[in-house]
């Protein structure tokens, strides 16, 4: 890979992506395979001011050996440890990075339920670390760079080192680390998002209706009060960052019991090491009632039967189709960079950011404004070419956000 795009692209990720701060204790959780490039980071985190950098290392592969053969009851277990090391960093102040760079079908031979229950009880031990995320009370950012396993998949034509080198070239493109000055470029791509926020909030809509030629067919209620967010966050004390590099994407939660209809998927979903492709949800006053998946069917049912959040929307977020990542024409098998190629919803939790005044409200309180709770929140992607979006306001007034795929103004 070009050498000076990776230097340039570490340095985004501290500067922009988790913004460190003088003194400040960054968590990076990294793939074992993205070793050296989680050294670089941290060399560049600590020259920034960082007090400490501590990483926590995943072996996909040794996961799937622990799935299939592991005793069974391991899989309700999470060790206290590792509870204690998220939640504590957390309450502290720490900044948050995670590198997503996962085989999207390693897992395909193991049992679902075995997944589905780690992944319960993870979400279990880490509830409070989950909810600081969510409300950007922390700063965090989810980033990728290549691994051989996933570039063999987004290019099955060639060679282990070529897909490897094409898909640094597209990764750096993507989040423009090819540029003279990341750094500016991502201040401006921040701006960019300024007027799509603008028009959405100021019409302030109270339903969305998706169409498309797949058979989408979806009315989305918006809650009162909602925001639509994109670009930055800023957490209370008021530091700036960058959640996901890339973005592309304006976003806002839906009224939780205001969903119905149905919608078709525009791209395979790689959840948990598994591809779900082609799958069809149902909704009826917010909640799955039906859906189908030409494969994957499985893993489908495990995310959505997660808990009982888990059966609604959390997220609803707008992508041109002729946005950057989605001209690219590469399909990444990763929900990063693919949601930001396309309009996405999100199955499981809502952030409770895109509601106002969220910051004096009580979990009940969110929960009567229609913020849905969950163990989960996965996005998947609903946008195509001719994906048209109309926005009803209160006063029955319908105007068109979306016609062929990009938003109209």
């Amino acid at each position: 890979m070009n050498k000076c795009y990776l230097e340039k692209y570490a340095r985004l990720i501290v500067k922009t992506g988790v913004n460190i701060q003088d003194n400040q204790t960054l968590v990076i959780n990294s793939p074992v395979e993205c070793a050296e490039f989680t050294r670089m980071i941290s060399e560049i985190a600590y020259k920034e001011g960082a007090r400490d950098v501590v990483v926590s290392w995943n072996d996909e592969k040794l996961s799937k050996i622990k799935y299939l053969n592991g005793k069974e009851d391991t899989f309700d277990e999470f060790p206290g440890w590792r509870k204690e090391l998220y939640t504590s960093y957390a309450e502290n102040g720490a900044a948050f990075l995670s590198i997503s760079a996962s085989d999207p079908e390693l897992m395909k031979d193991v049992d679902q339920k075995r997944i589905a229950r780690a992944n319960k009880a993870s979400s279990l031990a880490l509830a409070e670390y989950r909810s600081r995320m969510m409300s950007d009370k922390n700063v965090w950012c989810v980033v990728s760079i290549p691994t051989k396993a996933w570039a063999k998949k987004v290019f099955p034509e060639l060679s282990e080192e070529e897909a490897v080198e094409k898909l640094w070239s597209s990764i750096f493109q993507a989040v423009r680390a090819d540029m003279e000055d990341p750094v500016k470029a991502w201040v401006d791509h921040v701006n960019n998002f300024k007027k799509s926020m603008d028009f959405l909030n100021k019409n302030n809509f109270k339903y969305l209706k998706y169409k498309n030629e797949l058979g989408t067919d979806l009315s989305i209620e918006l809650p009162k009060g909602h925001l639509w967010l994109g670009g930055s966050s800023i957490t209370p004390e008021g530091t700036e960052f960058a959640p996901n590099i890339p973005t592309e994407e304006v976003f806002t939660l839906p009224l939780k019991t205001g969903v119905n209809g149905k919608v078709f998927s525009s791209k395979p979903l790689n959840y948990n090491g598994n591809l779900i492709v082609n799958f069809v949800i149902t909704f009826k006053e917010g909640r799955i009632v039906d859906f189908t998946a030409e494969k994957g069917y499985e893993t489908l049912k495990s995310l959505i039967e997660t808990d009982e959040g888990s059966h609604y929307l959390g997220e609803v977020a707008l992508v041109p189709f002729d946005s950057p990542i989605s001209s690219s024409n590469i399909l990444y098998y990763n929900t990063l960079f693919d949601e930001n190629a396309s309009c996405h919803l999100a199955i499981g939790e809502a952030y409770p950011v895109c509601i106002k005044g969220n910051e004096n409200m009580s979990k009940e309180e969110l929960k009567n404004a229609g913020v849905n709770d969950s163990f989960e929140h996965v996005d998947f992607m609903v946008g195509t070419k001719d994906l048209s979006i109309t926005g009803i306001t209160e006063d029955g007034k319908k105007v068109e956000v979306f016609k062929n795929g990009n938003f109209t103004f």
